[in-house]
């Protein structure tokens, strides 16, 4: 039990599922090196909330276990017409003082993620109110001490990678364990 709520393992899917309904998440994990340093770095800074790095394309969304079909196929089909793409991550910027977050900019990629996530967010199930505009970005602290946001802000404004993007993930989520990959979807088909 977990707040209350019985968690289980959907037996059709294999999908942690609270009751009748998923909690899932798509991104854009960063690659070796470049993402264990970025994750290592979210969790010297203290964050509570340090999970490896990535690129969100659709937020923690709760839908219900039996539309997880339907959206695997709708993310097939938005994979399949957008093509790889790379990706460059430059410098530091920050969200303050509207959210306590600084992250890892992405320099070149930000049409092909704003593209994506928009086509992702096209289905009807994963419709949902955004609090603030979609801004790529890996969020490297987020809700720690004004210090902890200052140094990670410092330390790594001279970071920079760029690699290729050739397929994002499906994660789900059971509110007992960690956010757990469920599917790649390959860019291009």
């Amino acid at each position: 039990m977990a707040g209350g709520v019985a968690c289980s393992v959907d037996q059709g899917t294999g999908a942690p599922a609270v009751g009748d309904s998923v909690q899932i998440g798509i991104a854009v994990d960063i690659p070796a090196p470049w993402g264990g340093l970025l994750t290592r770095r979210r969790l010297e800074a203290g964050d509570p909330n340090a999970v490896p790095a990535h690129v969100t394309l659709l937020g923690p969304t709760e839908i219900p276990v039996t539309a997880l079909p339907a959206v695997e196929r709708h993310l097939t089909q938005v994979a399949a017409a957008h093509l790889p793409f790379s990706l460059h991550l430059r410098g530091t910027g920050t969200f303050r003082p509207v959210t306590q977050v600084v992250f890892v900019a992405v320099a070149a990629g930000i049409s092909e993620c704003e593209l994506l996530a928009a086509a992702i967010n096209a289905a009807p199930q994963l419709r949902r109110e955004l609090r603030f505009p979609y801004h790529p970005h890996v969020t490297v602290a987020q809700d720690v001490a004004p210090e902890a946001l200052d140094k990670a802000y410092e330390d790594l404004a001279d970071f920079s990678a760029m690699f290729e993007v050739d397929h994002f993930t499906l994660f789900s989520h059971s509110g007992q364990a960690r956010w757990q990959p469920r599917r790649d979807f390959r860019l291009g088909g």
